[in-house]
């Protein structure tokens, strides 16, 4: 696996870089328009717009958590500073080398199954942090107000249900029922599936992701939306500061969470939000294999303060979307309420769970009730 070192320098500020007038050639040209730090040209479009059309993945962020782990008590681990020391990225880099490691030698014995069926996919080493969030400064994921906990219980999912499933709607989250991961969740890492593909035209930027197979529309400088329309997604609106793309998403229809356990480091269960949600990304191409990549959270009914995190993205024109093999209305829901139903008719058949933890009477291999759990995974879905 090609390895493309990576500075310490990722919790710098992203460069403002600046701006002239000027077109390129082609939508891969340089121009002088804009310039990196080191004062090279950077790539444009033909329309002049900074360029940063790509793929870029996200799975090698996947062994940096969200927060700041947690010492005794839950405070902010003592000692511990967010940049890796080489010792640390050898730890992480180990980590996702024994990943693909695990999956080859499962591939090899035809013993793949849930658990580790997943490979790292990325051509990029562990980056130099230990943890993503940048504010508040410790590091840590901010507070729910009363009122988030009044609605944490109402944001459910096949990850945090205790094996009890009854109603598509109120027991599924939106992703179990393959609608979408929402934000900012599509832009934090999972098991699988972190294909970012972005792609530009005259007014707009596209941000495809490759879970859950959907495309974010940015139109540039256009007037927002009307605030009674909500949408799963929220509703982007972008504008150039430079070089450096920033875009406000607002208009949220709350019934998305804010975060859920699949993310590596993030809050116990699921985070709720409401419609008063904004987020404000801001993507900066420090060179041409790099884009300095940031967004800030704020829901104030039930965050007690708002949160950034940031990470590099690398150029990795050789990764592939594979299909998202997962559709609203597929049967995996179905399936997960009409086995509960069945195995709380029959509690003979499926004896609870032993006290020192494991699996009870669930359907082996299973990622429903009664099984294990799906580490990440989704009803439905393509791991790749």
């Amino acid at each position: 696996m090609k390895k493309q070192p990576l500075a310490l320098s990722i919790l710098a500020a992203m460069a403002g870089l600046s701006a002239c007038s000027g077109t390129g050639d082609d939508s891969t040209a340089t121009a002088p328009a804009f310039t990196y730090a080191d004062g090279s040209p950077a790539r444009v479009t033909e329309w002049g717009d900074p360029d940063l059309q790509g793929m870029w993945p996200i799975m090698h962020i996947f062994t940096t958590p969200l927060q700041r782990p947690a010492g005794r008590g839950g405070a902010p681990a003592p000692a511990m500073e967010r940049v890796r020391t080489e010792e640390e990225i050898a730890r992480a880099q180990a980590s996702m080398d024994q990943r693909n490691a695990n999956y080859h030698r499962m591939v090899e014995t035809n013993t793949l199954g849930m658990g580790g069926w997943a490979e790292s996919t990325t051509t990029v080493s562990a980056i130099g942090l230990n943890w993503l969030i940048s504010y508040p400064e410790d590091g840590r994921f901010p507070a729910l107000t009363a009122r988030g906990e009044e609605l944490r219980p109402l944001f459910k999912s096949d990850d945090t249900q205790p094996m009890v499933f009854d109603s598509p709607t109120g027991d599924f989250d939106q992703w179990d029922r393959c609608i979408t991961r929402g934000l900012p969740n599509s832009m934090l890492p999972i098991n699988y599936n972190n294909g970012v593909r972005i792609v530009q035209s005259p007014g707009y930027v596209v941000i495809d992701v490759e879970m859950i197979h959907e495309s974010r529309i940015v139109p540039i400088d256009a007037e927002p939306l009307d605030p009674a329309i909500k949408q799963w997604m929220g509703e982007s609106r972008g504008h150039w500061e430079g070089s450096t793309l920033v875009i406000e998403t607002t208009n949220f229809n709350g019934q998305v969470n804010m975060t859920n356990v699949g993310i590596p480091g993030s809050p116990p269960g699921d985070t709720p939000s409401t419609t008063g949600m904004r987020t404000v990304e801001r993507l900066t191409r420090v060179a041409d294999n790099r884009i300095d990549y940031e967004m800030t959270v704020e829901d104030p009914e039930v965050l007690t303060d708002k949160f950034t995190f940031g990470y590099p993205m690398f150029l990795d024109e050789t990764y592939q979307f594979y299909e998202y093999a997962c559709h609203e209305d597929n049967t995996a829901v179905r399936n997960f309420i009409e086995t509960s139903r069945y195995e709380r008719a029959h509690p003979e058949e499926f004896p609870p769970p032993p006290a020192g933890g494991g699996f009870g009477g669930g359907r082996p291999g299973g990622a429903g009730p009664g099984g294990p759990p799906a580490a990440g995974g989704r009803p439905g879905g393509a791991a790749q």
